[in-house]
């Protein structure tokens, strides 16, 4: 986990903040190998920006949701630092589900469960990101993948679904491979290509992480973009410089 110095206006973001944390909705792909860097990648962005994140693993790899996450979704959340809580809860937009099949609910109950938070970052399938996204307004989802074609091609039909199911039309994109990778970039282009001519949609933003060098660095300036634009009504805040300390989020 990444930490920040605190920031004395911490407090006056939150109280004016507007409806609660900025929901990012986060890719799960099943056995993308580099999905728990990548999460730690974007949360050690947002703290950088003197953020307070929830992380909500709901991915296909996480422990099932606690039966009292129906009851008590706040006793449920594990406090990692001050910066940092965090939730492992496979399947838990199921226990939101109304009469239409929408998830929508599951937003509202994890800002009241965690009102101090400033990014609530929910990692899930696709399927369930669209249940939750239904009726959520503007909201910029970021996909994930690796190198191999499944990913890629998992990531495209990931992006077709939630803008015909849940009215998406901008995404951002997070790449394990090296940065200078001309297959790196050959597949963030090609993803954003077809977004643009097959979808109608865009993909303006892209970063990639090289897995084999973890987070020694500090998050690049296009990671750092990408977790910008992912903060959608959220006014833009000011960036600490300051030692980080680095322990992983999920173990």
């Amino acid at each position: 986990m990444l930490r920040t110095p605190r920031d004395q206006a911490a407090g006056l973001r939150r109280l004016f903040a507007p409806r609660g944390g900025v929901l990012v909705p986060v890719l799960a792909q099943a056995g993308l190998e580099a999905a728990e860097l990548m999460l730690d990648a974007l949360v050690g962005a947002y703290l950088e920006r003197g953020l307070q994140v929830l992380v909500v693993d709901a991915g296909p790899a996480a422990k099932p949701a606690p039966e009292l996450a129906r009851i008590n979704l706040a006793a449920c959340l594990e406090t990692l630092s001050d910066d940092v809580q965090f939730l492992e809860a496979r399947g838990l937009p199921g226990h939101y589900l109304d009469a239409r099949g929408n998830a929508g609910s599951l937003v509202e109950a994890l800002r009241s469960a965690a009102p101090q938070a400033d990014v609530i970052l929910l990692h899930a399938p696709v399927a369930e990101l669209a249940r939750v996204l239904v009726g959520q307004g503007d909201c910029r989802p970021i996909l994930l993948t690796d190198l191999q074609p499944q990913a890629m091609t998992q990531a495209y039909a990931a992006m077709k679904w939630l803008q015909q199911r849940a009215h998406c039309q901008v995404f951002g994109l997070l790449v394990a491979g090296h940065p200078r990778l001309a297959l790196t970039r050959r597949i963030a282009e090609q993803l954003a290509d077809c977004a643009e001519r097959f979808l109608g949609a865009a993909l303006p933003v892209w970063a990639a992480l090289d897995p084999r060098a973890g987070l020694r660095a500090a998050p690049s300036a296009e990671l750092r973009r990408l977790a910008r634009d992912s903060l959608l009504g959220l006014e833009p805040q000011r960036v600490h410089h300051g030692a980080l300390e680095y322990a992983p989020l999920m173990t």
